[in-house]
C-alpha cells in the first residue's frame, strides 16, 4: 500500500508578488501545450451495423451513436441478452430496434409467425416504436406491424395472414390476437420488451 503525502506550502503576504511571477510561466505551459489527442468517435458502422442502415441513419441525421446505442448494439448483434435502462430520448428504441431488424434481415417469415416482438405498454408506446424502426425496416426488406387496442383488428389480422417481420405490440391486443388463431409466437427469434417496469404495474 502507497500512502501520498502531498502538500502545499502558500507564501506569506510579502511573498505575493514572487509567487503570481512563478506561477505564471506554468500558466502559460499549460496553455501552450499541445491538444492530447481526442479518441475518434465511435461511428455506427464501428458497432456493426450493415451499410443500408449506417447509410439511412446518415441520411435522417444520426452519424454518432448515443452512449446506451454505443454500450448496447455490438452485445446485441451478438446473441446476447440485453437489459438497457435510459431516459426518453437517450437513444433506447434504436439500442434494441436497430440489432433486431439487422438479425432478421435476409430471413424468411411464414404467414402468422413473426420472427421478432417488441412488446410496449400502450398504444401510443407501440406506435412511436414502430415509427421510429419502420425507415430502418424498410431499408432492410421487413414488414413491421402495430397491434393494439384502438385501431382495427380486421386490418391487423389481415396483416400478419400475408406476413410480418416484427410485431410490435401491447400485451392485451396480442393475447386477442393469438386467441383468435391469428398469431403465433412459435417463431418468435428475438422478444423485446420496452418500459417493462410499466407493463409491471
Amino acid at each position: 500500500m502507497s500512502v501520498s503525502t502531498d502538500h502545499a506550502v502558500m507564501p506569506a503576504l510579502d511573498e505575493t508578488s514572487e509567487t503570481s511571477e512563478l506561477t505564471a510561466p506554468a500558466e502559460q505551459a499549460a496553455t501552450e501545450a499541445p491538444d492530447t489527442p481526442k479518441a475518434p468517435d465511435i461511428t455506427f458502422a464501428d458497432l456493426g451495423l450493415p451499410e443500408q442502415i449506417v447509410r439511412k441513419l446518415a441520411q435522417n441525421g444520426v452519424t454518432t451513436p448515443f452512449p446506451i446505442q454505443a454500450a448496447t448494439i455490438p452485445d446485441a448483434l451478438a446473441g446476447r441478452d440485453i437489459l438497457g435502462r435510459g431516459r426518453t430520448g437517450s437513444g433506447k428504441t434504436l439500442s434494441f430496434g436497430l440489432p433486431l431488424l439487422t438479425t432478421l434481415a435476409g430471413g424468411h417469415t411464414e404467414k402468422k409467425r413473426p420472427r421478432g416482438l417488441i412488446l410496449t405498454p400502450t398504444r401510443e408506446l407501440a406506435m412511436q416504436v414502430s415509427d421510429a424502426l419502420q425507415p430502418y425496416g424498410d431499408v432492410l426488406g421487413l414488414k413491421l406491424k402495430v397491434v393494439c387496442g384502438g385501431t382495427s383488428m380486421g386490418n391487423q389480422i389481415y396483416a400478419l395472414e400475408r406476413g410480418v417481420d416484427i410485431l410490435v405490440a401491447t400485451p392485451g391486443r396480442l393475447r386477442d390476437i393469438i386467441e383468435r388463431g391469428a398469431a403465433s409466437l412459435d417463431k418468435v427469434q428475438i422478444a423485446v420488451l420496452d418500459e417493462a417496469d410499466q407493463m409491471a404495474d
